[in-house]
């Protein structure tokens, strides 16, 4: 029956004592009455469920508020200076992010002034780029740095190749080999083969090989610098063509 209803004595069904005792279930002026009970209890899984859908979880907000600290410099202690413009950050989130720059701040590479720290041979908004990405795992808008966003990418992989990190290295290598052309396919040739990038190496010299503009690209200044900078990547060059052409075959 459901007890959660009223519904009265009419529900039960009865029989009378006559029919009882004529029914061969009495023994000793006894009867056995074996009842099956199931207790059923309201699923709780249905309304966790619900509560569930009705939940909105935000994405993560850690590199947002990673990109706020650096913005308000809290806590920093630590500066840099590149092109006599300072930079304050935090210790450990630089150290954590880069090998290099850990060796820099807690190893023995780094002993003397620990707290102020001049970068040479970087420009000032390629290294405001790099903190940007070192506490946001994302690049800044390039326009807020730089108008020429090609030049500011092979600036950025050289940062990136200089203090190891594998990520932002690989991100820039991965703009520019969609973004060749031939004024400038020979000069990121040079820097592809300077700082280890192969895939970057083989779009080059893919792009140089496959190209129909092959007199323009010898005739660029890059091409006069990869010359003199890096010889032994036409040795690389002859090599890819002579495989291409032998597969053509």
């Amino acid at each position: 029956m459901d007890t959660s209803k009223d519904r009265g004595l009419d529900l039960f069904k009865f029989i009378s004592t006559s029919d009882m005792e004529a029914s061969g279930h009495i023994h000793d002026d006894r009867v056995v009455i074996e009842c099956d009970v199931t207790a059923i209890k309201e699923p709780q899984v249905a309304e966790a469920a619900v509560i569930s859908e009705l939940l909105v979880v935000p994405p993560s907000d850690l590199s947002v508020n990673f990109g706020k600290l650096l913005g308000s410099e809290e806590g920093a202690d630590v500066k840099f200076i590149v092109q006599g413009e300072i930079f304050p950050a935090h210790k450990i989130i630089v150290a954590t992010r880069s090998p290099v720059f850990k060796a820099q701040l807690y190893g023995p590479v780094g002993e003397g002034n620990r707290e102020c720290i001049t970068i040479e041979d970087m420009q000032a908004p390629v290294f405001k780029a790099l903190l940007h990405f070192i506490y946001t795992d994302s690049l800044p808008p390039m326009e807020d740095i730089d108008s020429n966003e090609k030049e500011m990418m092979k600036h950025l992989l050289v940062a990136a190749d200089r203090y190891a990190m594998e990520r932002l290295k690989l991100i820039c290598e991965g703009f520019l080999c969609v973004s060749l052309d031939v004024e400038t396919v020979a000069t990121t040739l040079c820097l592809a083969d300077q700082h280890n990038c192969r895939r970057l190496k083989d779009a080059c010299i893919d792009y140089i090989n496959s190209s129909d503009r092959i007199n323009e690209v010898v005739a660029s200044q890059g091409y006069l610098h990869l010359k003199r900078a890096c010889p032994s990547v036409f040795v690389n060059m002859w090599e890819k063509e002579k495989v291409s052409k032998s597969q053509k075959n």
